[in-house]
């Protein structure tokens, strides 16, 4: 990084990361965890798996959204120094770093199903959901604006997350075209030039 830039990452990519690990581990476990009848049956089960994947969906959505809407109010401009992270990079970071608390969520949704059949692994993909409704919101918000929200990789944890974090200062604000992503995080799709 050239004269003082800093590595900046999407927020909005930051957030969306974990949603496709974490839905299809828990699709995949609830799956598994309906074959088992488990110590409260597979109707109560997935009864219960299913109010678990609603309110995991909601407070996974709606956490921390002041922290988020503070940060985007105070943005400063981009310098033309700061490299932009591509989205690729960004999403390996963070599932790289969390890959062992993948692994773990995982065994315990399977292992759930043993007394409560598929409950863990609809509990798991309610917070995937969660994570890429909280992603849209961002891209919305981003839209409106017209500016895309960045954050200094130097800020985010160790494991690549927590973009709203406490070591998390200020976000910065490029304009919309800027980047690999597109509002919201998901990859951008380009017209192919004529």
């Amino acid at each position: 990084m050239a004269r003082g830039g800093q590595g900046l990452a999407r927020v909005a990519v930051v957030v969306r990361a974990g949603a496709a690990p974490l839905w299809w581990a828990g699709v995949f476990a609830a799956g598994v965890g309906v074959l088992v009848p488990g110590i409260t049956g597979r109707r109560i089960g997935v009864m219960a798996g299913a109010a678990l994947f609603i309110i995991a969906a909601a407070v996974v959505s709606y956490r921390r959204r002041r922290r988020y809407t503070a940060l985007a109010r105070g943005a400063a401009r981009a310098g033309k120094h700061d490299v932009l992270q591509d989205r690729a990079v960004t999403v390996r970071n963070w599932r790289h770093g969390h890959r062992w608390w993948l692994l773990l969520a995982f065994v315990v949704a399977l292992g759930s199903s043993l007394a409560v059949p598929a409950a863990g692994g609809m509990l798991l993909a309610g917070a995937g959901t969660g994570l890429r409704l909280k992603a849209a919101w961002l891209g919305r918000r981003e839209r409106a604006e017209e500016a895309l929200l960045w954050v200094r990789v130097d800020w985010l944890d160790a494991r690549g997350g927590r973009p709203a974090g406490k070591a998390v200062k200020g976000y910065r604000g490029t304009g919309i075209a800027a980047g690999d992503a597109a509002p919201g995080g998901a990859r951008r799709h380009t017209a192919a030039l004529v």
